[in-house]
């Protein structure tokens, strides 16, 4: 019976949303307070184990991860703000073949700091769409564009929404390794800012080739001012730097985030663009993103405990278990679950409500855990491009000013979907897309389907994740 209580609070995350419009941390807390309740009437003794929920949030509080969350926000605020996105967009108008591929470069550089896609569809669509609109683009290319590039921060490295990815990763991949006995190398952030690396590049190189076939070769480009060209060599290889010395592992994504916020912030007043209703604005920013992740994530960890105590998520790896088609048949039915959960739910509220869920199960079967990281962003990507329901899409469609309508937006899109759909079928056919520089791993013997199972039965979740530590950056 208990079991079925926790489906229920999943279910009714996305429906919750949907019919009340509240925040989903709002939604996750209260449909967590009903199961807790819930579990302690039918089930007395459950209510010792709720104990552990202060410990935890603790534990998650003192975490390194959460001193570079709002620093990377304040930078994505600051360039916001501040003009240098419409600076860096003049700029991006010839190297990039005109308007089409200067928004997609655009989208690369503002999208691994703003996070989430709805945070990366307003603010784009606000400071790039009257420029489009100035090159003559028509309307539901503009919302193709910039659709495609709110989606940019999915999957390039180190957006934040890859840091969390790895942080929860990580802690999936323990409870799987726990669960089977296995002795593998636990995947952590960095490996997925690897794995990511090479499809990120693949997909970005492929739509700037279709952006630059788009172009109109007779029309004559603004050239950017002398000023205007320094700024932006000097803002994307500062920013470009650290995010690309942050992929690569030679510094840590805190240091990398206070360089960067700090050097922004020293450029922002030098040049006197920074003024103080722009700080405040700037901070207010900030302040309202870091606040919604810290309210979803310490949400995600209580919703988490109590779907674990009622015993759900062993009723879910029985479920994933019994799906046909081996490892794969599992890895397949999971995708499929987050792909349908991404039409209503953002990056964030994804992992961290359904990663802790379904990944453990899957991988308990599926020894690759980078492999499986890298499809979980592509298959988040495809479903947010993906019309009409794509979160991507429906957030920028109404951020934009300019009514296209949607027929026309898709036809537009379609392009790009199919350039993400051959990205997301080379890696599923080809995994070594994932292991970009890394040697092939040795390989170990997966587990029968009846070991894997009792080995679930035998642990106790709640215990074993108060023993792993918090991660380090």
């Amino acid at each position: 019976m208990n079991q079925w209580i926790g489906l229920a609070m999943l279910a009714g995350v996305a429906l919750g949303a949907i019919a009340t419009g509240l925040p989903v941390w709002g939604v996750l807390i209260g449909l967590a307070t009903i199961g807790a309740a819930a579990s302690t009437v039918l089930d007395p003794s459950s209510a010792a184990l709720f104990a552990a929920l202060p410990s935890r949030l603790v534990g998650l509080l003192e975490s390194d991860l959460l001193q570079a969350l709002p620093l990377f926000v304040f930078m994505g605020a600051l360039l916001n703000r501040l003009p240098l996105a419409r600076i860096l967009f003049r700029a991006g108008l010839r190297p990039f073949g005109g308007a089409r591929g200067a928004t997609l470069a655009l989208g690369a550089i503002l999208g691994p700091m703003n996070g989430s896609v709805s945070a990366n569809a307003i603010a784009l669509t606000r400071a790039i769409e009257p420029a489009l609109a100035e090159h003559e683009v028509t309307p539901a290319e503009s919302v193709a564009l910039l659709t495609v590039a709110s989606t940019l921060g999915v999957l390039v490295p180190p957006s934040l929404v890859l840091i969390l990815l790895g942080d929860a990763m990580m802690t999936a991949h323990t409870i799987a390794l726990n669960a089977t006995g296995r002795v593998d190398r636990i995947v952590n952030t960095q490996d997925v800012f690897r794995g990511a690396m090479l499809p990120a590049g693949l997909f970005l190189a492929a739509c700037l080739a279709l952006a630059f076939l788009r172009r109109e070769p007779g029309k004559r480009l603004p050239a950017p001012t002398l000023k205007e060209a320094l700024l932006a060599l000097v803002t994307v290889g500062f920013i470009g730097g650290l995010l690309l010395g942050v992929a690569l592992g030679y510094f840590y994504a805190v240091e990398a985030a206070a360089m960067g916020a700090v050097g922004l912030l020293g450029a922002g007043l030098l040049s006197r663009r920074l003024d103080g209703a722009t700080l405040k604005a700037v901070l207010d920013d900030t302040l309202a993103m870091t606040g919604a992740l810290m309210a979803l994530l310490v949400a995600a960890t209580t919703f988490t405990l109590v779907f674990r105590v009622l015993g759900s998520d062993r009723l879910v790896a029985s479920w994933m278990e019994a799906v046909p088609g081996g490892p794969l048949g599992i890895l397949c039915a999971g995708l499929i679950l987050i792909f349908i959960a991404a039409f209503v739910l953002d990056a964030f509220e994804i992992i961290f409500v359904l990663v802790p869920i379904l990944l453990p199960p899957i991988l308990m079967r599926v020894e690759d855990a980078q492999w499986v990281a890298v499809l979980t962003l592509l298959v988040l990507q495809t479903s947010f491009l993906l019309p009409p329901l794509g979160y991507a899409l429906t957030m920028t469609r109404a951020a934009s000013s300019r009514r296209a309508p949607l027929r026309a937006a898709m036809a537009s899109l379609a392009p790009f979907i199919l350039v993400q759909l051959f990205v997301t079928a080379a890696v599923v056919c080809w995994p070594r897309l994932a292991h970009l520089g890394q040697p092939p791993a040795a390989a170990v013997a997966a587990p029968s389907e009846a070991d894997a199972a009792r080995r679930l039965h035998d642990i106790t979740p709640p215990a074993d994740l108060l023993e792993i530590a918090p991660p380090k950056f």
